[in-house]
């Protein structure tokens, strides 16, 4: 058996990405492009990226997750955010079947990511409709589509470091 689970070669820098975006295309599939933090993996993820996944069968679709490097997490939810470091956090996404690629990323937003990629489909959660999608007019500029995808955003890392804060000051190792 390897040291490196096979699982670990979904994750890939952008530029070494960009190669295996153009063979897939090459080969007739189409790009899906999902983002997000993905602190403490829950169900809600799950949920989102077989959203995402659904939009296209493998034959048809390559599914790219972007994760939200540690300084971005901080950005966005603040100084004790993230819980898990990206490294895991990618290593958790790239473990879940269905994901084809996982790539890491710095800015707040996937904008410049999109940009680079040109998905075919940007799928973001059902906290988002496709008029409130922050980077649908650089989806939409080049003809790609924006879905929502996943169950209802009844699930989020915050409940669950809370739920976690709760139970554990209640009742202490």
């Amino acid at each position: 058996m390897s040291d490196r689970p096979d699982y670990l070669r979904k994750i890939l820098p952008l530029e070494p990405l960009l190669p295996e975006v153009d063979r897939a295309r090459r080969q007739g599939k189409k790009i899906i492009l999902t983002n997000g933090c993905f602190d403490i993996l829950h169900a809600g993820h799950v949920r989102y990226l077989q959203g995402a996944r659904e939009i296209l069968p493998p034959e048809e679709g390559v599914l790219i997750v972007a994760i939200n490097s540690d300084r971005s997490v901080q950005r966005l939810k603040g100084p004790t955010r993230p819980i898990l470091p990206e490294d895991q956090r990618a290593e958790l996404v790239a473990a879940v079947r269905f994901v084809d690629y996982v790539v890491l990323f710095e800015e707040s937003d996937v904008t410049g990511l999109i940009a680079r990629i040109r998905p075919d489909f940007h799928a973001k959660g059902t906290d988002y409709t496709e008029e409130t999608v922050p980077e649908r007019e650089m989806v939409r500029s080049y003809g790609g589509r924006v879905r929502i995808v996943g169950d209802p955003k009844n699930h989020s890392t915050r409940d669950l470091i809370s739920l976690v804060r709760q139970k554990y000051l209640a009742c202490p190792d």
